[in-house]
């Protein structure tokens, strides 16, 4: 028995060391905000405060979960040695006890309600669309996006994935630009067929229904690119239909947004406009 407690305890001890190198090196390997990262195990950094309360919202329900599975682990283990034929022969006869049945009633109870309440506040920062500094229209289309910025002129363009760019699969010929600290209203529709709008570091994801305009909202507290794609099977490019936004200075979106007024003002949309800043 000493032995056989040895052992697992060796595994145990196995298995938390290669937790912390999984971790570790997930933690390396996810330098770049923005985007995914090799081996990355983890949620994207936070870019927004709705993404903030996502992952708060996620560590806090991980943490209950593994005391949850902990607790009956334990009340297992106890069963098994305490409880087996050959410590106890003679089992007792108890078939109710009002106490333990209250309890197992009210805890879960009690449980889901400390989880609703994050989770309805959560839902209702998601979906109330504050006071926007800047509305965007998102339109899926296969299989590229267009975007079009009716608060600064009215132009619009597409954004379609460039074969020579980097991140692989994620860069874009045109980028959606927005002003950092500003509130970022996304109208999402589709033109063909269902489409979903997702970007994990802002904490949005919504679909893009064809006929209907959805609506979410973002507010971008770092300066970058920021990469997300389509989440929903739209169709055999599915796959090749990124989303780029990229965060700038105030100063920097409002020549931006000059220069995409005469870039885009034919109704073009394979020019480029860029921010300021060197493109990824």
């Amino acid at each position: 028995m000493r032995m056989s407690m040895g052992r697992v305890g060796r595994h145990l001890l196995g298995l938390a060391v290669a937790g912390l190198t999984l971790a570790t090196g997930g933690a390396a390997f996810a330098a770049e905000p923005g985007q995914p990262a090799p081996w990355e195990w983890t949620l994207q950094q936070s870019a927004s405060p709705v993404m903030d309360n996502i992952v708060w919202f996620h560590n806090f329900l991980f943490v209950l979960i593994t005391v949850i599975t902990l607790f009956v682990l334990a009340l297992l283990v106890i069963v098994v040695i305490k409880f087996n034929a050959k410590a106890n022969p003679v089992p007792s006869r108890t078939t109710h006890n009002t106490l333990i049945e209250v309890a197992w009633t009210l805890v879960p109870v009690l449980i889901l309600v400390g989880i609703s309440v994050p989770s309805f506040r959560l839902l209702f920062l998601e979906l109330d669309v504050p006071k926007a500094d800047v509305t965007i229209k998102a339109t899926g289309k296969q299989w590229y996006w267009s975007y079009a910025y009716p608060d600064n002129g009215k132009f619009e363009f597409d954004s379609l994935m460039a074969q020579d760019k980097q991140p692989r699969l994620l860069g874009v010929d045109n980028e959606m630009v927005v002003p950092v600290n500003k509130v970022i209203r996304v109208q999402v529709t589709g033109a063909d067929v269902i489409h979903a709008f997702a970007l994990p570091a802002f904490g949005v994801k919504i679909d893009a229904i064809p006929g209907r305009l959805n609506e979410t909202w973002f507010k971008a507290t770092k300066v970058g690119m920021f990469y997300g794609q389509c989440s929903e099977l739209c169709g055999k490019d599915h796959a090749f239909m990124p989303i780029a936004i990229r965060v700038v200075e105030d100063k920097d979106f409002a020549s931006w947004v000059e220069t995409a007024k005469k870039k885009y003002a034919s109704g073009g949309t394979s020019t480029y406009a860029s921010a300021a800043g060197p493109t990824q």
